[in-house]
């Protein structure tokens, strides 16, 4: 099974006196990236979450915001307001900035705000935080596995595209392999005639001397290693579709090797068709090479 890089969860819950919700969500990523906000005041939270996202994805950009709120009215939570200050006021220069760039920024709510680090404390520093973490990090794990099956579900709709583009290239492939055998003896009786013309013209010409630089010529238009490389190369890809992830960089790097061999055939084509189905495969490839990077 592949996983796309993609994917979105969100969810809530509550415990005594507390209620929260999730989000996470992710985008494409060359590697692996982790952006959490979580509250601050609760001890050892993040790196729980931290660990438990780093054994279950190996690449993209993450982002996971909780948001914590407190139903108590004992005053449990309190205010900074040194650091509410100093985080207004950055929010104010930021958006003052913007404006002077010709950008617009989206409004932030005080939700935002209150998850920013140290805004919101414990009013009571003593508070043991140990059971909330707990049902957080419990809670955690549901949200977890429907970020995950989204990104399975993702995954198997992109192995479904890039087997049908492998399907295409193969078969382009193919279509290649009969035109370039075609071709050869178009390209021997080309030669025939181009030795009887060098050597009509040029006096003295060493007969067999002039045969090789004709043959080498003919050499470096010989398609048919490109030709296997591609077949090689499909069979490589759908391996690696069948080994599941993380498998995208190793992807990424064929689909790059597709892109060599189809612009090597185009360059020694010599003929409209090999031509035009060398530009036939360039398509594909690129086409393949977008859903790739998608692919975890």
């Amino acid at each position: 099974m592949i996983y796309s890089m993609t994917a979105f969860a969100s969810g809530k819950g509550a415990f005594e006196a507390y209620a929260w919700t999730w989000e996470l969500r992710s985008v494409n990523g060359k590697g692996l990236d982790l952006r959490l906000r979580v509250p601050d005041w609760i001890d050892g939270l993040e790196a729980g979450i931290r660990a438990r996202l780093g054994k279950a994805v190996s690449r993209g950009n993450l982002a996971l915001s909780l948001r914590v709120q407190s139903e108590d009215q004992t005053g449990s939570l309190s205010v900074n307001e040194g650091q509410l200050n100093d985080v207004l006021r950055a929010m104010t220069e930021v958006e003052d900035r913007a404006m002077e760039c010709g950008l617009s920024l989206a409004p932030a709510n005080a939700a935002d705000v209150l998850n920013v680090r140290g805004v919101l404390e414990a009013g009571n520093t003593d508070q043991d935080t140990a059971p909330l973490r707990k049902a957080l990090l419990a809670d955690f794990e549901p949200l977890l596995k429907a970020f995950l099956d989204m990104r399975a579900t993702e995954g198997a709709a992109l192995a479904e595209v890039l087997g049908s583009q492998l399907h295409e290239v193969e078969r382009l492939t193919g279509e290649a392999a009969k035109a370039a055998e075609a071709r050869k003896s178009e390209m021997a009786e080309n030669l025939r005639t181009q030795l009887s013309r060098v050597l009509e013209n040029s006096d003295g010409a060493d007969e067999n001397r002039v045969a090789q630089e004709l043959a080498m010529l003919s050499v470096k238009a010989d398609v048919t290693e490109e030709i296997d490389r591609l077949g090689a190369h499909v069979n490589a890809a759908r391996d690696l579709l069948k080994s599941g992830s993380p498998i995208g960089r190793k992807l990424d790097f064929l689909s790059q090797e597709f892109n060599r061999e189809a612009n090597t055939i185009c360059s020694k084509a010599q003929s409209v068709v090999l031509t035009n189905l060398g530009l036939e495969l360039k398509t594909v490839i690129d086409q393949m090479r977008e859903q790739v990077q998608n692919v975890e």
